[in-house]
């Protein structure tokens, strides 16, 4: 986006196409109220006032609606913006959008209007990242989490360890600079505030594997032979019919893919069954090893067989492939068997065909699942902020040896200054074009 394009007035449609109750188109810009008059019957848009009116093209009337006009710097993005809303349907949001362009407005890009809100300072980076965690949220547990960064909860904690670590370094330029009236640091209160920080650094750091896994979920496979149940267990747990399920063996020939909601977000994998022979033919074949790399990938795995049978040579040598990852034994078929024999300790027993068992197994996967992240989560991070903590904690890690070797804090300032770098680069102050631009692409046009 070149420095015009940044003035312009832009206008999106913010709400998903289909049919609904609402939809809303936003325009954000200093022509905004310009062009909404433009195109409607009113002659004025008291800012902060819901308004009421028609969307007119020429004298043709588009749609009945209700204008929220909001005059800058109180609205979202720190512009004047005008929100219609219209009532819901494909034509009539693309009609009313296309009047707005029509009049003078351009096509937001994506993201664009988070964009100008970071850019008016109406959020910082880590703020605006946080709308995107929210919209895209899997699970209300990865929403709820958002929602505490959206209100400044990893900010407020950036800035309060870049406020100790900018302290620190400028009691040791005071020291350098104007010797004779200001005393440098003593190196034993420079080792207690590097530690302090390190650890709360640290603090985020620990949460980083747990919000990575509330972002992107968990890969939860079903393994076993064929005909042990895989697909009328992916369909029970789904509670819907999207597996085919038949007694002929070799039935699944390639994997499939639902979500499911456990509390943290779960894809689901239906495999085809694994087994050797002479009689498979060459796309079971290829189904068979796309099952041992999907279990093999997974982050829990449910190793399945058949009860009625037992646990047979090629349960074995299937089970011998997954158990050294995270796995659930489970089970089937206990319907058809008087007397249960656990084989396997910690065994699931369930029966799909009953659903006897099938609630047990959802707590276990929920243990297991949850257990991959903590169950309060302090702070929620992405990649890209990670990377900047780990940057903070290293220039830290290296100015605290430093401390301790009683180098020149001249040469300790500048680790100091690259740490705080690092920190201005999660809230956005310290900022490159490319990075800027790659995080607003994620999002979607409207937002």
């Amino acid at each position: 986006m070149n420095v015009t394009q940044e003035f312009d007035t832009i206008a999106a449609i913010s709400t998903p196409l289909g049919t609904g109750g609402v939809g809303v188109i936003r325009i954000s810009g200093n022509a905004a109220f310009e062009i909404t008059l433009k195109i409607s019957d009113r002659k004025t848009l008291p800012a902060g006032k819901i308004c009421h009116g028609w969307v007119l093209d020429g004298e043709t009337k588009i749609d009945e609606v209700l204008f929220l006009p909001f005059k800058n710097p109180n609205s979202y993005t720190g512009e004047d913006v005008v929100e219609i809303q219209c009532h819901g349907g494909v034509n009539v949001v693309r009609n009313i959008l296309d009047v707005v362009l029509k009049n003078g407005a351009r096509m937001a890009e994506r993201g664009e209007f988070t964009k100008r809100a970071f850019l008016n300072k109406k959020l910082d980076l880590s703020q605006a990242e946080a709308v995107d965690d929210l919209i895209h949220a899997k699970t209300s547990k990865f929403a709820i989490q958002s929602a505490k960064n959206l209100s400044g909860v990893l900010a407020t904690k950036i800035s309060e360890i870049k406020s100790e670590i900018f302290e620190t370094a400028s009691r040791i330029v005071a020291g350098i600079d104007f010797p004779e009236d200001v005393a440098e640091p003593e190196y034993s209160y420079l080792i207690e505030r590097f530690n302090h920080s390190v650890s709360e650094i640290n603090r985020i750091l620990d949460c980083a594997k747990s919000s990575d896994i509330l972002r992107q979920g968990v890969k939860v496979a079903i393994a076993g032979r064929p005909n042990v149940g895989k697909s009328s267990l992916f369909n029970a747990l789904l509670n819907l019919d999207r597996a085919i399920v038949t007694d002929i063996a070799g039935t699944t020939r390639d994997i499939i893919k639902e979500n499911l909601d456990l509390g943290v977000a779960v894809t689901l994998i239906d495999t085809a069954g694994i087994r050797d022979g002479d009689n498979i033919d060459k796309v079971e074949k290829i189904g068979i090893e796309y099952s041992r790399q999907s279990a093999q990938e997974a982050d829990l795995v449910l190793f399945l067989y058949d009860a009625s049978i037992g646990l047979i040579n090629e349960d074995l040598e299937i089970y011998n492939i997954i158990k050294n990852q995270s796995h659930i034994v489970v089970a089937n078929k206990i319907d058809l068997i008087s007397d249960f024999k656990e084989e396997i300790k910690d065994t699931a027993k369930l029966s799909v065909y009953t659903k006897d068992g099938l609630e047990d197994l959802k707590d276990k996967m929920k243990t297991v699942v949850c257990g991959f992240s903590l169950e309060d989560t302090e702070y929620i991070t992405n990649k890209r902020q990670q990377t900047c903590l780990l940057r903070c904690k290293e220039s830290m890690e290296r100015a605290l040896e430093a401390a301790k070797r009683e180098e020149l804090q001249d040469m300790i300032y500048i680790d100091l200054k690259s740490a705080l770098l690092s920190l201005d680069e999660i809230t956005g102050e310290v900022i490159t074009d490319d990075i800027l631009n790659n995080i607003f692409d994620h999002f979607c046009i409207g937002k």
